[in-house]
């Protein structure tokens, strides 16, 4: 009898001790956080009329991100507008549907290294006389996504190319004229 009551009180305790531990960091026994996104992809779709297309990487580069990669179908040797637009959404004809600039401080129109500016104020970019540019920029200030859900997060809005270079004055966007790409933050 003895024996049997031992036996049964032996797990009780081990359950109260397991009990009385604190639950690993990233949420309850058994489960594991999620990681923060580090990394994404754009895929620039031509506007009505445009050829302009690209494939563009973004990562998190401490208090930046990075935007990589190539976008052809460019009008050659010329600068163009380049912007993260406040709504990942990319409908055609003319991509009206991202919205303006990215802007959650609701600051003016800028350049990228001004002071006041648009957090989707960003260099533009210039083409080779083939049409291509390459692309290695970085947008200060920028998150893609943090564990916070701080408003500088930029993961799910629009990249949007435009057929004029941006001036980095005219308010409220610069001057860059129509949209020829855009494509959505993944």
């Amino acid at each position: 009898m003895r024996i049997l009551a031992l036996s049964l009180l032996v797990p009780v305790a081990i359950c109260a001790a397991a009990a009385d531990q604190p639950a690993p960091a990233g949420g309850p026994v058994g489960t594991t956080p999620s990681p923060i996104q580090t990394t994404a992809k754009v895929s620039l779709a031509p506007a009505a009329g445009s050829s302009v297309k690209g494939d563009l990487t973004l990562a998190n580069q401490g208090t930046a991100v990075s935007i990589r990669g190539e976008i052809t179908g460019l009008a050659p040797g010329k600068e163009h507008g380049f912007h993260v637009h406040e709504i990942g959404q990319c409908s055609l004809p003319d991509f009206q549907s991202a919205g303006e600039h990215f802007n959650p401080t609701k600051d003016s129109h800028g350049g990228p290294n001004s002071q006041a500016r648009h957090l989707g104020d960003i260099p533009n970019i210039k083409a080779d006389e083939s049409g291509r540019a390459r692309v290695d920029i970085s947008v200060k200030g920028a998150t893609l996504v943090d564990k916070d859900g701080a408003p500088t997060q930029i993961l799910g809005k629009a990249l949007v190319v435009h057929a004029m270079p941006d001036d980095y004055k005219t308010q409220p966007s610069g001057d860059s004229g129509s949209r020829i790409a855009c494509g959505v933050i993944r």
